[in-house]
């Protein structure tokens, strides 16, 4: 209170005699005191007059003006053969009309009349070429493509003087014109896949940018990269990439549409043209239907003969042209479908006929299944109707509707498959740009990891590291690149929770750094639509179930803290089985909830934190749950392994076109290079079983065929489900009401390029593994076996040979079974 009153006594003044001596009179103006110059203005030398002291700036040198380059018209004419010199000789890329207008117009506004004389428009090109490969643009450059404008974009930026700046404000190996970082699994930033961004800090050279600055010798020194499971990642249907083939082209777009789950209903006629382009294109590059110059020289009388007869190659005529051609002989790719009549018909982009297939034999035999929605090759004659004969067209619409008259089919077949290597362009284990054949899609990155031809070398040599030669070192103890893959796993039968107890157990007792990297658990994780059941506890017993699954999977913390489970869903799950009661749901379905899997993922924390693992940092287990369909993509594009939970087979019977059986001649096709092996029947004893190598030639002689029928009728069944699955290159090859898919989303349900191997879980299929084409398909079943009680089966798939029988450097995958 004092120190507050105070102030106020020394204002009040006791009289105003006193308080007016105390005032002082304002000073003269000349004797005012002056503000103080600005800092910019010149200080006194004189310091009698007390100027101020002002401090003085350090000198900055005046910021050079930007250079200027006097824009010329540059015609792409003249622009060609260096740009020619630079895209396709030395980086094998094809410029279009559009893109060499573009680059002729960037270089005549940014580099002027200097582009020849002083090589400025040889650097712009140069580094325009790596961008676009760094970005896996394809080998078509467009020019009106959005990434070729953020490329231009970007290189303006950093141009001065019709140069290149290099440096803190220019181009470095950091921000030249790379992608952009993506997070990963393990929440680690990484360019193209292939290492953290902290790895690539090296300012040595300017020389190159784009994937040539990545140095594809060295290899990672990082902790977390030195586990094979750190490069595997799951990628959602929802999140691949989607592509449609462009016939003008001959190459894959990428679709750059936001996707929709309610598109237009012209969308579906779209994903049935970019279907039956990619099946038509595949079979083009077919040898068989690939006219030869030297075999049409030759003469008619070396034709007839069964060596030349061979060599003949196919043509396949279009729907809309058989009007007017009555009794000639023709062959036709197309669907099957359904006519509104109930008749069968074949229809392509031109047209549709109706089928009479009454003396149709399959070739080969008994060899796959065809039922309306497949993409089938047809051979036979056109026949027109009656009262049509002679007058020209039949009395149809004629093209773009059905054709009056009917094809007689006497042959009908799947198209030929084609193997992985030849659709990307590599041949050969070690791949790369050494080992390419003609054409070929290697430079398309269909999974959004990185393209064969960009990082499939560099992760070849990773795979080499990590899991080959540790399976060469020791191939006896059980190697860490293997995947566990469980079929069915109803969790409200507890003999399921016995039965995966038993197999979780089986695999942690393995050495530390051996177990496996991955376990695959897939639906229906529910016996019957327990969602869209009223009276039996909806999506509390649900959770419940899952609650159960929880409180097993947390006796195994070490298999938690150094696998990752997957989890796949099955018609019966939630949510979309609450509205369909177990029906067929429309493709690709999204995952189960996290409502319902809450208390699995607080297991793999509680077991990641006990164990003193940071899942910020990348380490310890994970659980995720994916799509169905999805894939799994290890080492990049080295791995494409393909999860699908479907009982196929069962609709496959369902739907299948009868077919006359061949009684009398052996006819055969051209492919005399497909072979096919499998596993025999499901072992009997609690050992693991080793598969059995059969092989099965598809244009078996007749003493093949002979031998074939001791073969067991579960294999026969396995092959023709995959031949049938594999020649389709399609996941759903059924008509929409008995399938249905979401039209904007089919990209997922592609099996073209063929992947590396196929997890199809099918509980109405026997169990087996089956290689077909160089495609690995494995069907686990159910985990609980029909008919013989406490005994557990599931699949084993070693990936590059990671011990226990994989054999150095080989994929192989084995039905194991236990008793419980």
């Amino acid at each position: 209170m004092m120190i507050v009153q105070s102030p106020k006594k020394k204002k009040q003044p006791k009289s105003p005699e006193k308080g007016a001596r105390r005032a002082k009179p304002p000073p003269p103006p000349f004797f005012a005191t002056r503000a103080a110059a600005p800092s910019s203005a010149i200080p006194s030398s004189s310091p009698a007059f007390a100027t101020p002291a002002h401090p003085l700036r350090p000198f900055q040198p005046p910021t050079p003006a930007k250079a200027v380059v006097l824009p010329i018209i540059l015609p792409p004419a003249t622009l060609r053969p260096l740009a020619f010199r630079t895209f396709t000789k030395k980086h094998s890329l094809t410029l279009t009309s559009s893109a060499l207008q573009e680059l002729a117009t960037f270089i005549g506004r940014h580099c002027g009349s200097g582009w020849r004389e002083e090589g400025l428009a040889e650097k712009v090109l140069e580094e325009l070429a790596r961008s676009w490969k760094n970005c896996n643009g394809g080998v078509i450059v467009e020019g009106t493509s959005p990434e070729m404008k953020d490329m231009l974009k970007t290189l303006e930026g950093n141009m001065s003087g019709g140069k290149i700046l290099s440096g803190p404000r220019g181009l470095t190996r950091q921000n030249s014109l790379m992608l952009e970082p993506t997070e990963d699994a393990d929440h680690s930033k990484t360019r193209l896949g292939l290492r953290p961004v902290t790895m690539l800090t090296r300012d040595d050279s300017q020389a190159s940018f784009g994937m040539s600055s990545i140095g594809l010798d060295e290899e990672p020194d990082d902790e977390t990269l030195q586990d094979a499971r750190k490069w595997l990642k799951v990628i959602n249907a929802f999140e691949q990439p989607r592509y449609t083939y462009n016939v003008a082209k001959k190459h894959f777009e990428k679709t750059s549409a936001k996707p929709s789950l309610l598109p237009p209903a012209s969308h579906k006629t779209d994903a049935f043209r970019n279907r039956y382009n990619v099946v038509h294109q595949r079979l083009l590059r077919n040898e068989s239907f690939q006219t030869s110059a030297v075999t049409s020289s030759r003469s008619s009388a070396l034709r007839q003969n069964a060596s030349s007869s061979a060599m003949q190659s196919h043509k396949i005529t279009p729907i809309a042209n058989l009007l007017g051609r009555h009794g000639t002989n023709h062959m036709l790719l197309g669907m099957l479908v359904m006519l509104p009549t109930g008749n069968l018909a074949i229809s392509d982009l031109t047209g549709t006929i109706t089928l009479d297939l009454s003396h149709a034999v399959a070739i080969p035999e008994d060899s796959a299944w065809f039922t309306p929605g497949m993409i089938v090759l047809m051979d036979g004659v056109y026949e027109e109707e009656e009262e049509s004969i002679g007058k020209g067209l039949s009395g149809s619409s004629g093209v773009g509707g059905t054709i009056g008259g009917r094809f007689q089919g006497f042959f009908i077949g799947q198209p030929p498959c084609e193997k992985r290597r030849a659709t990307l362009g590599v041949s050969g284990l070690d791949g790369g740009a050494d080992h390419t054949i003609g054409g070929g899609f290697g430079w398309i990155d269909f999974l959004g990891v990185g393209s064969e031809r960009a990082v499939g070398s560099r992760m070849r040599k990773i795979e080499q590291r990590l899991l080959r030669q540790p399976a060469l070192a020791d191939p006896d103890s059980p190697g860490r690149g293997r995947v566990v893959i469980v079929g069915e796993l109803n969790l409200d039968q507890p003999r399921s929770l016995q039965a995966l107890k038993k197999v979780l157990s089986l695999y942690a007792t393995d050495p530390e750094g051996s177990t496996p990297m991955t376990f695959v658990l897939a639906g229906n994780f529910t016996t019957h639509a327990v969602m869209s059941r009223g009276g039996s506890g909806g999506s509390i017993e649900y959770k419940e179930f899952f609650d159960a699954l929880a409180s097993t999977l947390a006796d195994f913390p070490m298999l938690l803290t150094t696998a990752t489970f997957i989890f796949v869903p099955g018609d019966n799950d939630g949510w979309v089985s609450a509205f369909s009661g177990g029906a067929a749901v429309p493709l690709p379905r999204k995952s189960v909830p996290d409502l319902f899997t809450s208390r699995i993922r607080r297991v793999f924390a509680a077991a990641n934190a006990e164990a003193g693992l940071s899942s910020a940092e990348g380490k310890g287990g994970e659980a995720i749950w994916t799509t169905n369909p999805s894939r799994l993509s290890l080492f990049g594009p080295n791995h494409e392994i393909v999860l699908f939970r479907d009982d196929i087979s069962a609709r496959l019977r369902r739907s299948s076109v009868r077919l006359k059986s061949k009684t009398t001649t052996a006819t055969t096709t051209n492919e005399d290079d497909v072979t096919m092996s499998g596993a025999a029947a499901p072992p009997s004893s609690t050992e693991q079983q080793q598969p059995q190598k059969e092989a099965m030639d598809i244009d078996a002689t007749q003493q093949q065929r002979e031998e074939e029928e001791e073969v067991p009728y579960d294999i026969q069944t396995a092959r023709k489900l995959v031949k049938t699955l594999l020649d389709q290159g399609y996941l759903t090859p059924f008509r929409q009401p008995s399938r249905p898919v979401h039209w904007d989303y089919t990209s997922a349900l592609y099996l073209y390029p063929l992947p590396t191997a196929l997890v199809l879980v099918d509980t109405t299929a026997p169990a087996f593994c089956v290689t077909y084409e160089g495609c690995h398909v494995m069907n686990p079943g159910s985990i609980l076996v029909g008919g013989r009680r406490g005994v557990a089966r599931w699949v084993e798939y070693a990936v590059g040979g990671g011990g226990g029988g994989g054999g150095g450097g080989g994929r192989a995958g084995r039905v194991r079974e236990c008793t419980f």
